[in-house]
């Protein structure tokens, strides 16, 4: 690709390979060359003033941001390094919109920030959001930037799935968040780990400075860098985006959101066989949550590549018809599971009726299906039972609130 060229830290990696080098540094695999340790020539992301400053000085004009810092560590480190950087700014108390990802609740949890379910603006110090969520939804930034605005709070959003989205200003988390991450490795040809955390203001970025100071590796893997720079710089694919929203047009059982990367396939009920029949052609999906199927595209998806698989997609939908799936009323329990609850772990096909007692849902999208302190029901158990990738799950068992046994 000719924008290598304007690439600092890739340009700085090709260069060296060409040395004669000789390893007595990290890594220990002692191959030099592309993947090496911070030597005389190669900068340092803790203290950055040759090529990595460059990159991350362009990065942050690309984005529009007063700075942008570099992670290796993705995206979860750039949200604990933005709420650590909210709370230095004040934010104690954080409206929570929508659903996020569980890398909030455990910084808020770690920081010290209480997080806010009930839009109440009044009684918070700061709003996070998640733009675009992992259907490709964006909520209403522009009227939430706003209402920021009138109140006094920060903004903070958590963009881990819309890097790409720095194109279209009016989509992008970067034109109305104080702070924000892009998890660059999501909808961007980066390596994966490669993310940004980036600041509108000099205040906040020097919170955010200190913030990744904490959060960041020491060591940093120097490809994982050049390909967050690399994938920042790449071009936009607007063909890519025509061709999936014809094809969305067309086809009544695939929907694509304000975010084109993110191309929903309905199944219903038939959405786990779907999957695993797809697989079986060689398509993978980027998660099933056992109602519809993602596929995440991106700038740099062929469209040779989108073409099979909107051939598959043909043959899937005739094979599995769409059974919609039934409205479930979710039925919350009334507490708070305080630092104290006795928790036990059950198996999860006995635990219908039970109180959850930590967070857990479906790997990806990462997103709490069933929270704690919530009751268990049947659905949920479903999912988590034919999903392939869970979190919060150990070997097929769920916490639960302990109950009092009867005297």
């Amino acid at each position: 690709m000719k924008h290598t060229r304007s690439c600092h830290i890739y340009q700085m990696l090709k260069t060296s390979a060409k040395k004669r080098h000789v390893s007595f540094h990290t890594p220990g695999h002692k191959r030099g060359k592309w993947d090496i340790t911070e030597l005389s020539y190669s900068d340092n992301l803790s203290s950055p003033h040759g090529c990595i400053a460059r990159a991350e000085k362009d990065i942050a004009e690309i984005l529009g941001a007063a700075k942008s810092y570099l992670l290796t560590d993705g995206s979860t480190s750039g949200v604990f390094s933005m709420l650590h950087a909210a709370k230095a700014a004040g934010v104690k108390h954080l409206l929570v919109l929508g659903a996020v990802h569980k890398s909030v609740y455990n910084a808020c949890a770690t920081l010290g920030i209480t997080p806010i379910f009930t839009e109440d603006y009044e009684s918070v110090d700061g709003v996070l959001c998640t733009s675009p969520d992992y259907y490709g939804n964006i909520p209403d930034l522009k009227e939430l930037r706003k209402i920021c605005d009138e109140r006094g709070k920060w903004l903070l959003i958590d963009g881990a799935h819309g890097g790409h989205l720095h194109f279209d200003k009016t989509l992008y988390a970067g034109a109305y968040a104080d702070l924000w991450v892009d998890g660059v490795h999501k909808s961007l040809p980066a390596l994966t780990q490669g993310a940004v955390v980036s600041a509108n203001s000099q205040r906040l970025a020097e919170h955010l400075r200190a913030a990744v100071d904490i959060f960041r590796t020491t060591s940093p893997s120097y490809p994982i860098m050049a390909s967050v720079e690399y994938a920042v710089k790449y071009p936009e694919n607007k063909k890519l985006e025509t061709l999936v929203r014809a094809y969305a047009k067309s086809e009544p059982r695939v929907e694509v959101r304000a975010d084109y990367t993110k191309l929903c396939a309905l199944f219903g009920d038939n959405a786990f066989q779907a999957e695993k029949y797809l697989e079986r052609k060689g398509i993978y999906a980027e998660f099933c949550d056992g109602n519809v199927i993602c596929f995440y595209l991106s700038p740099a998806t062929k469209t040779r590549s989108f073409a099979r698989l909107k051939i598959r997609l043909k043959k899937a939908f005739k094979r599995y018809p769409y059974i919609p799936q039934k409205e479930v009323q979710r039925n919350p329990a009334p507490l708070v599971l305080g630092e104290n609850a006795q928790k036990e772990w059950v198996e999860l096909t006995k635990s219908e009726g039970r109180i959850c007692a930590a967070n857990c849902g479906l790997f990806p999208p990462c997103t709490p299906l069933i929270y704690a302190g919530e009751r268990i029901e049947k659905d949920k158990i479903r999912l988590l039972e034919n999903a392939d990738n869970v979190f919060g799950i150990i070997d097929k068992k769920i916490a639960v609130l302990k109950e009092k046994s009867e005297e």
